[in-house]
């Protein structure tokens, strides 16, 4: 989008927030870069360049605006509706991967030379992962700098600076300001709600969102001692690839509040990533909803209830084997047969709330691949559809995470025995984040399509459903808050 001038300087003299993340301003005259929201009154037009990330702004030597704060809005709603090889590298950066493996690390990942994957992020973000990662790196240190007590020597290395003196230099070029600066403007705001031992922060999203049917479908399908709702919080237990964590997420109308107990500080930003993916929150509502009211028939639902998000995961693997655990049963049933495998093969954990009822994590592909099918209380055909899964999944011929190529591990999954198209699509949609997921044959999404005058044969329904692409994912969110079930509703 930064290429249309026209478009991006409306969009920064009406100050709209929808666009916050699809692209930052420049300032020539100042030196600074801001969000198209910032409330600064906005500068003339011949002294503003556009560019598509914060990182290119950082590059080219413009530092970050002190009152709107462009890094802390939402990241790109591009890279979760592509599955491209720079959506891909966009989320694998997210996600820690090239401050923990490096650029080659990186590119071996998305199977490309490194040299291929740079010229590829230049071309489309004005940066490469190098310049990438040190941005991410750069608001990582500011959050823990603002919402913490930890010296600064410990901030830099938990945001994955190699040195002090990097970290320093980092943030003045960055921020204009040196770190214990930033601590001291952020003593004179307003004060977050602190529990000992966590790091309190807010998660930025764009308006409309919904949280009903999103907390309402994770509370409802929470795995006893991996996850619970407690005092208005959706609380579970993280696996990070340097320890473990404990998040509480907790709606409120502007942000999403975020309260995180990890075991090794530098797992914050890999930690902050998947509950951004799990919230859906870099999604662009304004679109999604404006295809699906096209339709007459969705026109209504989405009039009535705007900004539903696709509940998702933060560990796809696990996603993967609570969704054969899930074939043809009841969603309590469900969380039974998660809840047996956690209590047999989960590792202990501790809940850093005393009164939280967090007692595990989720097992691990390799831990359940020595499980004794026998010991599983399911049909003969579910042992052996799961017992395939894990198997592949802990040898690594099925590789499922936030790297992969949506058809690719589709074709993988359909493979496998006792994957249908609803098992293979449930994971497309809310592990592997394939917004135009589709699932007609799903038992709730034929009676609601029945209920709006839609066709109810999943044929005819995949056919009918052609116009909503690439948002078919949302749609059925919208279908599937027409029924009166548990995962429709906020806890109390």
């Amino acid at each position: 989008m930064y290429t249309d001038t026209a478009r991006c300087v409306r969009a920064v003299q009406s100050k709209d927030a929808r666009f916050d993340g699809w692209f930052f301003t420049a300032v020539r005259t100042t030196g600074i870069y801001c969000r198209p929201s910032c409330p600064a009154v906005p500068p003339k037009v011949e002294n503003m360049t556009f560019l598509p990330s914060a990182a290119a702004c950082q590059q080219s030597g413009y530092r970050a605006c002190k009152r709107c704060r462009p890094d802390t809005s939402p990241g790109s709603p591009e890279w979760n509706a592509r599955a491209d090889a720079v959506a891909r590298a966009m989320r694998l950066i997210q996600d820690g991967v090239v401050d923990r493996e490096g650029v080659p690390g990186l590119a071996a990942k998305l199977g490309y030379s490194a040299r291929q994957v740079e010229r590829q992020l230049n071309a489309e973000l004005g940066a490469g992962p190098l310049a990438l990662a040190r941005a991410q790196r750069a608001q990582t240190a500011r959050l823990l700098i603002e919402t913490s007590e930890l010296p600064m020597g410990d901030i830099a290395f938990a945001a994955g600076f190699s040195s002090i003196r990097t970290f320093n230099d980092t943030v003045r070029e960055v921020f204009a300001l040196a770190p214990s600066e930033l601590r001291t403007r952020a003593e004179k705001g307003p004060k977050q709600d602190q529990v000992p031992g966590t790091i309190s922060l807010r998660l930025p999203f764009r308006t409309p969102l919904n949280p009903d049917n999103l907390f309402g479908h994770l509370a409802a399908t929470a795995v006893p001692g991996v996850e619970e709702w407690r005092a208005g919080a959706y609380r579970r237990t993280l696996r990070l690839p340097y320890g473990t964590g404990v998040v509480a997420l907790t709606p409120q109308p502007d942000h999403i509040g975020c309260q995180l107990a990890l075991t090794d500080l530098r797992d914050l930003t890999i930690a902050i990533s998947r509950c951004r993916r799990l919230l859906d929150l870099d999604a662009d509502p304004e679109a999604v909803d404006e295809l699906l009211s096209a339709d007459p028939l969705l026109a209504p639902l989405v009039a009535k209830a705007p900004g539903r998000r696709v509940p998702r995961t933060v560990d796809a693997e696990e996603f993967a084997v609570r969704a054969v655990l899930g074939q043809q049963v009841s969603t309590a049933a469900a969380r039974t047969h998660a809840a047996r495998l956690v209590s047999a093969h989960g590792e202990r954990v501790t809940d850093p709330d005393p009164e939280g009822g967090l007692t595990h994590l989720f097992p691990s592909s390799q831990a359940l691949a020595e499980l004794d099918p026998q010991a599983l209380a399911l049909p003969r055909s579910r042992r052996s559809t799961l017992t395939t899964l894990v198997s592949a999944l802990a040898d690594g011929s099925l590789p499922l995470g936030i790297d992969s190529d949506w058809d690719t591990a589709r074709a993988r999954l359909a493979a496998l025995p006792g994957f249908g198209p609803w098992t293979t699509e449930i994971i497309a949609m809310r592990a592997l984040g394939d917004p135009d997921a589709f699932i007609p044959a799903d038992l709730g999404i034929r009676r609601a399509a029945k209920g709006l005058g839609l066709p109810s044969t999943p044929a005819a329904l995949t056919a009918r459903a052609a116009h909503w692409r690439p948002w078919r994912a949302y749609a059925v969110q919208y279908l599937w808050a027409t029924e009166d079930h548990a995962i429709n509703v906020l806890p109390a």
